[in-house]
């Protein structure tokens, strides 16, 4: 059956089949990753920001078409990891831009293609700098076939086809665009990524609705794991202005098994959350509480709270600034919050922190100016992402890559300064400094002439491997050798959870032999995968 377009109950078939197909392959998307280091790869972050948006929209009714894009865009959004997730939510937040005007409950092959067109140029804008041979160059060039082509097209199921032969010509290309993807022969992850859940919406057309692979499910039983269970009964504050969607709606992203049902003056809430706190704090905006109960469902401890109970809003002060930061290993996460930041994001190469995560943060500490200091470059956008969420809010989010730019930047940081000089300074201090790491290899490569071997230790610096060897010691005073100067000044180490102290110290004293001027400043940082983190300023 050829379909001639797309109404809520399709349209919602095919985006959940791109979710699950890419799930059920995202390993083989991690595998193409450029940089043979233990990271939170590709795959696993596109999988995670489709999966959010798939959760949003499981139990929403099939016929209100634009209210499911609405609500998958959102959920892509909140749930974006990974500058590919975040590429990713933008390009179905370009879909739905175009589909959020039609007057009628489905969209045309025309309007499809429109909104495939949308897609991808709302996705370029949201790059500061977008690179060809990247996903972008991926959903662009297929865009673009089918928007050349579009009278040829008499069905949703022709447009997909086209698509997808045009995306992976693409793909198979983005070697020829980028040279650090011929060199390390693969295609570019992220396409490859995109590819699945075009793969998976083209084969809903068809009637081959997926389910997760029994191993994937159970991954996504445990990433969607709820500990709390929250009952109340509101007495409400405007019963004839409120509707049943001012709770469900906002609430939709703190958690899942959501019932909201009104009853005059009355409104029961029943849901599933981590966060029972942000549930109590959005149920007191619309009245007082005549019960409450917040149960943990993991343990069985019942009635934590049950009673009846009185809301008194208390007004929460504002401070003037509130430093949020990405952070890994409990003494990096000390000495941040030594420095002066008011919350920690936990994440960083391993598990890249999503959208919602920032907003989060940003709600935990109420400010007149927010600094949000990501310390990863597959983090930035995600970053900014919640800058653009929050509106209203001033929020500065810096290009920190590596924790040896946050670290540098916070010396800098003057509360009595204005928003716009804190940020100039800070940025200024990130130029400043030479990062350096040492994790080891993966895979078996060769990157910029280095030869790669599994198992090896490597130095990097400033984002590009310097360094491979067998022994970590060594690739540690490689990485001194070459970030090293005359006008340096304090080199901070932060080693890592597998070092001995005495290696520390061997590495300290390499330091100091190279150059007596130095100043070296130790800190057990306790941080995994990253045995060492060199902050050369």
């Amino acid at each position: 059956m050829a379909f001639t377009n797309v109404d809520g109950s399709l349209f919602k078939k095919m985006v959940i089949n791109g979710a699950i197909n890419l799930k059920n392959n995202y390993k083989s998307i991690d595998e193409l990753n450029v940089f043979p280091v233990p990271d939170g790869d590709t795959g696993t972050n596109m999988s995670m920001t489709m999966m959010s948006g798939a959760r949003e929209i499981s139990s929403l009714d099939d016929s209100d078409f634009v209210s499911i894009s609405k609500t998958f865009s959102r959920g892509l959004l909140m749930g974006a990891r990974g500058n590919s997730g975040v590429i990713l939510s933008q390009f179905f937040r370009g879909v739905h831009l175009a589909l959020k005007s039609l007057d009628h409950p489905f969209c045309t092959v025309q309007e499809f293609i429109d909104a495939l067109v949308s897609g991808y140029q709302v996705a370029y804008k949201a790059v500061m700098n977008p690179v060809e041979g990247t996903i972008l160059t991926v959903v662009r060039e297929a865009g673009e076939e089918v928007d050349k082509r579009r009278n040829e097209f008499k069905s949703i199921d022709g447009v997909m086809k086209a698509y997808l032969i045009k995306a992976n010509e693409s793909l198979a290309n983005t070697p020829n665009l980028l040279p650090v993807l011929k060199e390390a022969n693969v295609v570019d992850s992220g396409g490859a990524g995109f590819i699945k859940v075009a793969e998976g919406m083209a084969l809903a057309l068809k009637g081959t609705i997926l389910e997760l692979d029994e191993e994937k499910k159970n991954e996504e039983v445990k990433d969607n794991e709820y500990t709390y269970c929250v009952e109340l009964v509101i007495n409400l504050n405007d019963k004839d202005s409120f509707v049943e969607s001012d709770l469900s709606s906002p609430l939709a992203l703190k958690g899942d098994s959501i019932f909201v049902r009104k009853n005059d003056n009355i409104c029961e809430l029943h849901i599933h959350t981590n966060n029972p706190d942000k549930v109590l704090g959005t149920a007191l905006k619309h009245g007082t509480f005549i019960t409450c109960k917040v149960e943990n469902i993991n343990e069985g401890h019942n009635h934590i709270i049950n009673q009846e109970v009185s809301a008194v809003a208390v007004p929460v002060q504002k401070q003037k600034y509130a430093l949020i930061a990405v952070c890994f290993g409990d003494g990096i996460k000390n000495t941040f919050e030594e420095l002066g930041v008011h919350y920690i994001v936990d994440g960083g190469q391993t598990m890249n922190p999503s959208t919602e995560d920032f907003v989060k943060a940003v709600e935990a500490v109420p400010a007149e100016n927010y600094i949000i200091i990501p310390n990863n470059s597959n983090i930035i956008m995600a970053a900014e992402q919640t800058a653009r969420i929050c509106e209203g809010l001033n929020i500065k989010v810096l290009r920190t890559k590596t924790i040896a730019h946050g670290y540098a930047s916070l010396m800098v940081f003057d509360e009595n300064n204005s928003l716009d000089q804190n940020f100039e300074d800070m940025s200024e201090a990130i130029k400043a400094v030479g990062a350096g790491e040492i994790t080891y290899a993966v895979r078996d490569t060769e990157i910029s002439g280095v030869k790669i071997n599994n198992g090896d230790f490597m130095g990097i610096l400033n984002g590009d491997i310097v360094v491979s060897v067998k022994e970590r010691i060594d690739a540690c005073k490689s990485l001194v050798e070459k970030a090293l100067t005359e006008d340096s000044i304090v080199v901070t180490i932060f080693y890592g959870s597998d070092v001995e102290r005495d290696e520390v110290n061997e590495v300290a004293a390499f330091v100091k032999e190279s150059n007596s001027n130095v100043d070296v400043e130790i800190i057990n940082g306790k941080q995994d995968i990253y045995s060492y983190i060199f902050c050369f300023e």
